[in-house]
């Protein structure tokens, strides 16, 4: 009996460990309801989703059926010189300024040109740069990295990263903050009775013969 209920807190403690985890899904046509597709020149939606986000815990959950990305995360976290010309589809942007001008803007096109200027291989990708009129991240969606008339899609602006300390925060990011999932349910998502299945057979493991 000792052992079981023993075997039973380690499960509950391991998923206590992650349930301050955030998984954020991205899963829809970024421009339903728009022309942007059929309209010439590039396009920048906005629109985006007000988050919290934590480099050391939460996750971008892409899906690649929908975005066109493939099912891998091929990531860099870089200064825009530093962007290889190809091989990736998730940059984080280091950079914070295109001109050396603080007077004039630095936004989602601005960060997307930088990047089109590094990456040479075509394919649609994501990246995060720290828009300076709103002193905070945001996640972007571009139909093509390597392009500087692709259109672009805001997905999401990270309200708690904002200031100096969001920008401390930037070289935070890594792999692990994204996944490219289609269709298939995050472990936070699985309704209770699967939890509870999840602890009888730990039990039923764990229990002495």
């Amino acid at each position: 009996m000792s052992l079981t209920r023993y075997c039973v807190g380690i499960a509950l403690a391991v998923m206590c460990s992650t349930a301050h985890a955030t998984t954020f899904t991205f899963d829809t046509d970024p421009f339903a309801g728009t022309n942007v597709l059929n309209t010439p020149g590039r396009q920048i939606v906005g629109g985006e989703n007000f988050i919290n986000f934590s480099t050391a815990t939460d996750v971008f959950s892409l899906d690649p059926t929908v975005f066109g990305t493939g099912g891998t995360v091929n990531f860099i976290n870089a200064l825009a010189p530093n962007i290889p010309t190809g091989g990736v589809n998730v940059v984080v942007l280091e950079t914070f300024d295109d001109d050396n001008n603080s007077a004039t803007p630095f936004g989602a096109g601005q960060a997307a040109n930088l990047i089109a200027d590094r990456i040479t291989t075509p394919g649609a990708g994501f990246f995060i740069y720290f828009n300076q009129a709103l002193d905070l991240p945001r996640l972007v969606f571009s139909t093509d990295l390597s392009d500087n008339n692709a259109d672009l899609k805001v997905l999401a602006r990270m309200l708690n990263l904002n200031g100096q300390a969001g920008r401390n925060a930037l070289p935070n990011f890594s792999a692990s903050n994204f996944t490219m999932t289609s269709g298939v349910p995050e472990p936070s998502d699985l309704p209770p009775e699967s939890v509870h299945s999840s602890i009888r057979q730990l039990t039923s493991i764990c229990s002495p013969v």
